[in-house]
Protein backbone atom coordinates (compact mmCIF):
# COMPACT_ATOMS: atom_id res chain seq x y z
CA UNK A 1 0.00 0.00 0.00
CA UNK A 2 1.57 3.06 -0.98
CA UNK A 3 0.91 6.13 1.38
CA UNK A 4 -1.13 8.54 -0.50
CA UNK A 5 -1.31 11.74 0.25
CA UNK A 6 -4.29 14.52 0.19
CA UNK A 7 -4.92 17.92 1.79
CA UNK A 8 -7.30 20.58 1.34
CA UNK A 9 -8.57 23.71 3.08
CA UNK A 10 -11.60 26.04 3.21
CA UNK A 11 -13.88 22.59 3.68
CA UNK A 12 -17.25 22.97 5.15
CA UNK A 13 -17.31 19.69 7.55
CA UNK A 14 -20.54 18.91 8.93
CA UNK A 15 -21.77 16.12 11.86
CA UNK A 16 -25.50 15.13 10.71
CA UNK A 17 -27.00 18.55 10.59
CA UNK A 18 -24.86 20.69 12.59
CA UNK A 19 -22.01 22.58 10.82
CA UNK A 20 -18.96 22.44 12.97
CA UNK A 21 -16.61 24.51 10.59
CA UNK A 22 -16.92 26.40 7.37
CA UNK A 23 -13.08 27.08 6.36
CA UNK A 24 -11.73 23.47 7.86
CA UNK A 25 -9.08 21.08 6.62
CA UNK A 26 -8.96 17.49 5.73
CA UNK A 27 -5.81 15.78 5.65
CA UNK A 28 -4.44 12.76 4.68
CA UNK A 29 -1.15 11.34 5.48
CA UNK A 30 0.97 8.59 7.10
CA UNK A 31 -1.79 6.48 6.32
CA UNK A 32 -4.32 8.26 8.78
CA UNK A 33 -6.95 10.93 7.67
CA UNK A 34 -7.47 13.82 9.62
CA UNK A 35 -10.63 16.15 10.09
CA UNK A 36 -9.63 19.70 11.43
CA UNK A 37 -10.59 22.84 12.23
CA UNK A 38 -9.44 26.53 11.06
CA UNK A 39 -7.42 27.35 14.05
CA UNK A 40 -5.86 23.76 13.54
CA UNK A 41 -7.57 22.13 16.56
CA UNK A 42 -8.48 17.97 15.36
CA UNK A 43 -12.26 16.89 15.21
CA UNK A 44 -11.52 13.72 14.08
CA UNK A 45 -8.99 11.58 12.96
CA UNK A 46 -8.38 7.61 12.09
CA UNK A 47 -6.36 5.22 10.48
CA UNK A 48 -7.39 5.28 6.53
CA UNK A 49 -8.37 1.76 6.76
CA UNK A 50 -10.99 1.64 9.23
CA UNK A 51 -12.39 4.92 7.10
CA UNK A 52 -15.52 4.80 4.61
CA UNK A 53 -16.29 6.88 2.28
CA UNK A 54 -18.20 8.08 -0.70
CA UNK A 55 -20.27 10.49 -3.27
CA UNK A 56 -24.13 10.52 -2.60
CA UNK A 57 -26.38 11.07 -6.12
CA UNK A 58 -28.36 13.26 -3.88
CA UNK A 59 -25.48 15.98 -2.71
CA UNK A 60 -23.93 18.39 -4.27
CA UNK A 61 -21.03 17.57 -6.60
CA UNK A 62 -18.51 18.88 -4.24
CA UNK A 63 -19.91 17.05 -1.25
CA UNK A 64 -19.08 13.60 0.47
CA UNK A 65 -20.02 11.57 3.41
CA UNK A 66 -17.33 9.96 5.59
CA UNK A 67 -17.33 7.79 8.25
CA UNK A 68 -15.05 8.16 10.98
CA UNK A 69 -14.60 6.21 14.17
CA UNK A 70 -18.46 5.35 13.46
CA UNK A 71 -19.08 9.27 12.67
CA UNK A 72 -20.54 10.50 9.53
CA UNK A 73 -19.43 13.79 8.69
CA UNK A 74 -20.24 15.76 5.38
CA UNK A 75 -17.24 17.12 3.85
CA UNK A 76 -18.05 19.55 1.11
CA UNK A 77 -14.88 20.79 -0.73
CA UNK A 78 -15.33 23.76 -3.36
CA UNK A 79 -13.60 25.41 -6.40
CA UNK A 80 -10.52 27.22 -3.70
CA UNK A 81 -8.97 23.52 -3.99
CA UNK A 82 -9.05 22.96 -7.47
CA UNK A 83 -5.73 22.49 -9.07
CA UNK A 84 -4.57 23.28 -12.67
CA UNK A 85 -5.05 19.99 -14.01
CA UNK A 86 -8.51 20.64 -13.00
CA UNK A 87 -9.00 18.09 -10.88
CA UNK A 88 -11.49 18.36 -8.45
CA UNK A 89 -10.61 17.95 -5.08
CA UNK A 90 -13.50 15.73 -4.21
CA UNK A 91 -12.49 13.07 -6.41
CA UNK A 92 -8.27 13.57 -5.70
CA UNK A 93 -9.63 12.84 -1.91
CA UNK A 94 -11.81 9.77 -2.97
CA UNK A 95 -8.65 8.71 -4.69
CA UNK A 96 -6.31 9.20 -1.93
CA UNK A 97 -8.54 7.11 0.24
CA UNK A 98 -8.81 4.37 -1.62
CA UNK A 99 -4.86 4.16 -2.61
CA UNK A 100 -4.39 4.21 1.02
CA UNK A 101 -6.50 1.13 1.87
CA UNK A 102 -9.57 3.00 3.23
CA UNK A 103 -12.92 1.74 2.12
CA UNK A 104 -16.16 2.78 -0.73
CA UNK A 105 -19.00 3.47 0.91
Amino acid sequence: MADAEFSASGVRIERFTRSLTRAGQVVVKDGRLSLLMSNGREIDSAPVTTVSAGKRWFFAADSAIARVNGVRYRLTMGQRNRRRDGAAPLRRFLEALRSAGGRRG
